[in-house]
Order: C-alpha cells, then sequence, then structure tokens
C-alpha cells in the first residue's frame, strides 16, 4: 500500500497513513429523513477513502470534506425504541451512576442526539442536564422536566465552558469529527482544574468492523474509525487519563471512561511505525534495558528496533524491556494492519455473496424487506445498490416512517405495514436485534424468514 504524502494522521501525526479501501458516490448523510423519493434518491453524495496509520491504528476518510456536513433536525439516529436497545441503556446508566455515585449531580451530554440518555441518566440518578446537539428536536414527553434537563440546540464549544459538569458524556459523536483534538482539547480547557470531572466517551469499534467484518458500519458521516490503541493515544495527548477501557454492545462499540490531569500527558512509550517486521522509533523514548535496575535508557528518533516478543525490543547495541501496556498496543495495531491489507478482498467477497443472495430472492420473485432504517441499513442498500428488488424498510422508531432512504430510496414502514405486505423474507441489520425482530414476527402472524447479515 502506497503512503499518502499530503496527509498526516490526526491523532499522533505520523506522515505514513496507508490507504486501503474506497468507495464512490455514497450518501453524504444515512439518517437524514427524506419526505419524497426523488429527493432521497437526488441526496448529496460523496467518496470514501480510507488511510490506516501503522503507528496508532488510527483510521480515516482521508476524502472527508466536513463542509458537505450540516446537520439538522432533519437528522434522526434514535435507536432507543428497541428492547434490546433500551436494555442495554439502562444497563450502562445504572452502572455510570453506582460508579460515580451520580446522584444530585450535575451532567452535560456532548451529541446528545434526540436526548434519551441522557434524560435516563438524569431521571434515575435525580441528576441535573444539559444536552448539547444542532439536531434536538423539543418533545412533548421532555416537558415534565421542567428546568431539570436542558437542550442547547448547538455544538458543544469552549463557548460553553462556563457550564460545568460532575459527568461529560458524548456518544457516538467522536467518529464524526475529523481531527478528535478539535473536540477533546476544547473540552479540556473547559474542564478547567476541576479534575473530577468524569469524561465518558462511546465510539464504533474499528476492530468490529474491519476484523469482524461488520462492513456495513462504513459510512460517510464517519470519518475516523478507533481502536483501543489510537483512543489511548488521543485522549491522553488531549489531557486526559483513560480509567476505563472496554467493548460494550456485543463487540460493537468501545467506552472509554476518563478523568482530566493537571498536566499534558503523553503515552512516552509511544507512536511506532510498523514497517514489515521492523518498528522505527517516532519520538524520543525511554526503555528499560533487560537486566537493569535504575535509569531508563533513551532511544534516539533514528534508532531501529526489531519487532517484539515477550516484552523485549531488540536493537544492533542492546535489548531493551517494553512496557506490558505499550506491548499490548503494538500487537493490536500489527493484527489490525494484517486486517485491513486484505480487507478489500474479503469486503468484495462479502458484496458479492449479498449480490447472489438478492439476485436468487428476485429471481425466485420473494417478498423481502430490510430491517433496520439506520446507518447500517441504508449502507446496505446503497452499496448493492438495491432499488427494485426491495421497496420497503422497516424500523421502530416512528419518526422514520414513511419517510424514504437516501440514495436508493426505500420506503421506511412500521413493523405493522408487514401484516399485509406478507414478506417471505426478512433480512435484519444488526444480529444483536434479530431474537426480538423474530419475536415481533411472530407476534405478526407471519411466518417468513429471517436471516441477519
Amino acid at each position: 500500500m502506497a503512503a499518502l504524502l499530503e496527509h498526516t494522521c490526526s491523532v499522533c501525526g505520523s506522515p505514513h497513513l496507508e490507504p486501503f479501501f474506497t468507495m464512490s458516490d455514497v450518501p453524504i448523510f444515512c439518517n437524514i429523513l427524506h419526505s419524497e423519493q426523488q429527493e432521497a434518491r437526488n441526496c448529496p453524495k460523496g467518496d470514501i477513502v480510507l488511510a490506516f496509520c501503522p503507528s496508532c491504528g488510527f483510521i480515516s476518510n482521508v476524502a472527508f470534506d466536513p463542509a458537505k456536513l450540516h446537520y439538522s433536525q432533519d437528522y434522526e439516529n434514535s435507536l432507543h425504541y428497541s428492547p434490546r436497545f433500551r436494555e442495554y441503556i439502562n444497563d450502562l446508566t445504572q452502572k455510570l451512576i453506582e460508579r460515580y455515585d451520580l446522584r444530585n449531580k450535575n451532567i452535560i451530554e456532548i451529541g446528545c442526539g434526540k436526548g434519551d440518555f441522557l434524560v435516563s441518566l438524569c431521571e434515575l440518578g435525580n441528576n441535573r442536564g444539559i444536552g448539547f446537539d444542532p439536531s434536538y428536536i423539543p418533545r412533548a414527553e421532555h416537558r415534565h422536566l421542567g428546568e431539570k434537563v436542558k437542550f442547547i440546540q448547538d455544538f458543544y464549544s469552549e463557548d460553553y465552558r462556563d457550564y460545568q459538569a460532575d459527568l461529560i458524556c458524548c456518544r457516538h459523536t467522536l467518529e464524526h469529527v475529523a481531527n478528535p483534538a478539535d473536540l477533546l482539547i476544547p473540552l479540556r480547557k473547559a474542564i478547567g482544574d476541576r479534575l473530577n470531572t468524569v469524561v465518558f466517551f462511546e465510539v464504533p469499534n474499528a476492530i468490529d468492523t474491519f476484523h469482524r467484518l461488520a462492513v456495513w458500519d462504513i459510512l460517510y458521516e464517519h470519518c475516523t474509525y478507533f481502536v483501543p490503541s489510537s483512543l489511548k493515544q488521543v485522549f491522553s495527548e488531549c489531557g486526559f487519563k483513560i480509567t476505563n477501557l472496554s467493548e460494550a454492545f456485543a463487540g460493537q462499540f468501545l467506552c472509554v471512561e476518563a478523568l482530566p490531569v493537571a498536566e499534558k500527558v503523553t503515552l512516552g512509550d509511544r507512536n511506532f511505525l510498523l514497517e514489515e517486521s521492523l518498528l522505527s522509533a517516532t519520538k524520543e523514548r525511554q526503555l528499560l534495558p533487560v537486566g537493569a535496575t535504575s535509569q531508563a535508557t533513551v532511544l534516539e528518533t533514528s534508532t531501529l528496533v526489531t519487532a517484539t516478543r515477550n516484552r523485549q525490543v531488540w536493537t544492533d547495541s542492546a535489548t531493551y524491556l517494553l512496557p506490558e501496556t505499550e506491548l499490548n498496543n503494538v500487537e493490536e495495531v500489527e493484527s489490525l494492519h494484517r486486517d485491513i491489507q486484505d480487507f478489500t478482498n474479503k469486503f468484495q467477497s462479502k458484496i458479492a455473496l449479498w449480490e447472489r443472495k438478492l439476485t436468487q430472492i428476485a429471481q425466485t420473485k420473494q417478498r423481502a424487506v430490510v430491517w433496520g432504517a439506520g446507518a447500517k441499513g441504508v449502507t446496505f442498500l446503497n452499496l448493492l445498490k438495491v432499488r427494485g428488488a426491495i421497496e420497503y424498510i422497516v424500523d421502530m422508531n416512528f419518526r422514520k416512517h414513511w419517510k424514504y432512504v437516501a440514495g436508493t430510496g426505500q420506503q421506511i414502514v412500521p413493523p405493522e405495514f408487514l401484516q399485509a405486505y406478507r414478506p417471505e423474507v426478512v433480512i435484519v441489520m444488526n444480529p444483536i436485534y434479530e431474537e426480538e425482530i423474530r419475536q415481533l414476527v411472530a407476534d405478526l402472524g407471519l411466518t417468513c424468514e429471517v436471516f441477519s447479515v
């Protein structure tokens, strides 16, 4: 893979980005609602060129143009109409309340969407909340909260630094920001010396996308893709210390809990550039020679070290001990590097498989619907260029009903629509919802085939 000379990594600054995947002419927004079918088909489109940073594992769309994105109240991505998702959110809410004693406290949510998560935190813990999101729409079910929960229809910025909180949360927003520091640094400045402020972020897990081949999560809105190593890097560089980092929602999400630190933290043992079997130091770092008991040794920028085994690093002059956490980061990036080297071939194989399945459905004249009109469903339909073979896509979010999918123009319908339509095939876009969808289909009196992508 050739390096991109005109781009540098937004997380670690490495100039050695490797392009590995392209998609052209995809909808700019998967979650904008369109009232007319032709309008949906003529929606604005853009290109995706994914590039991998072999230093920290960060993946970004180097063809991304932020000027194309204008978030408005037509943006609808709430998942809270699914019982399975509500179960996840309730568990997460309870965990955060118990872990950080969030009772009668102040909470800020950046990118709060329609406010569901923030309201849950405030109701269950008797907390006060402020949510920031330009796509928020005042809702009747929030009126009873009065002044307890306030929504500001704007992007969070340093302009709002006077708003302070015990917990600042941000779910599925950071991946929409081309340079993560553009969000994290103003946030750190706004927190100031309130070092007990807890920060919670949740992002899609790039390992799920590129290793487990959840390829329908590649979309224009997501201009950045994170693995644990790149999350650790960007949070530390922006003045936070991660206290917990874990996978969630069957490995689809990464959750970060962090605290601000008094001074900027850098990972002194970071920033390896993996190049075949070599690791090239891009910063001065300190490594303890094997057998040494005191002063660490500084490796100069030009030092080349061979690949690590058993936490040992070899140079042409000495053997050094790599910290356990750093070794884990290196192994993680190496593993992801292997995945993305063959990703395009695996992606094309998966597309070909579904093209065959949809052709078979069309040839046998079966009625088929897709279930899930979120990002996955919209990407699935657009990548496969599905139009006539599938007319409808089902979603439980009533705000999406009778609207049209960006790009391909399928109409979004409620589950009850299927009682009259009587499909023979239901294609579930997210396997985590398959069980509840099977039950809904059975409750509707349907005997169709249900399977996940």
